[in-house]
């Protein structure tokens, strides 16, 4: 039996669509959710042309309420019955409790070379500081921001004349091909454990 994955996202999904494709043939996981905090993300337009279930927990309403937040969270995702969760471009940063719950199963992709560049602005802040690359990471999500083990990493050259939004493009085309690699690995794992 396949495991169920269920994929939040904030955005256009487009590493949500790179995860969702991979997950076919022989793939040990099948998308079961796509959830956003945004409504009008287009991911969500997205996952429903491939017929995949959404939903949406907008944050706006909570306000600073993260643990009300949380909990329509977590009963959307509960509802779903996901084995694996992938946070692919969720803008929103849990509490220690939420990612407790979830934890070792539970993944993300940065859009850095961590441990370098937790948090925002990773490719602005490698420019800033002369990098010579930079790159993406997928990682286990731990209550600590961007600090979890990382499953795999992919780095790209930085090029004289880049600009955040050159180097950003570049990075994300790995992403696309990383976060596939490692969730079809953690699946397989994780199914033999």
């Amino acid at each position: 039996m396949s495991l169920r994955v269920a994929i939040l996202i904030s955005g256009g999904g487009s590493n949500m669509v790179t995860l969702v494709d991979s997950m076919t043939g022989d793939h040990p996981a099948r998308p079961c959710l796509v959830l956003s905090n945004r409504p009008e993300a287009g991911g969500l337009d997205k996952a429903r042309a491939r017929g995949i279930p959404v939903a949406v927990v907008d944050h706006r309403p909570f306000g600073k309420d993260r643990k009300g937040f949380e909990v329509e969270l977590q009963a959307a995702l509960e509802a779903a019955k996901p084995d694996v969760i992938c946070l692919a471009g969720f803008m929103r940063v849990l509490t220690a409790e939420f990612v407790t719950r979830w934890q070792g199963r539970m993944l993300n992709i940065h859009p850095s070379l961590l441990p370098k560049y937790k948090g925002l602005d990773t490719h602005a802040r490698a420019l800033a500081a002369g990098d010579a690359e930079a790159g993406c990471s997928v990682h286990l999500v731990t209550p600590e921001l961007d600090d979890g083990p990382v499953l795999g990493q992919t780095s790209v050259a930085i090029a004289p004349g880049d600009t955040a939004d050159s180097l950003a493009a570049r990075v994300l085309v790995e992403e696309h091909r990383l976060y596939p690699e490692v969730l079809r690995q953690f699946c397989e794992n994780l199914r033999q454990s």
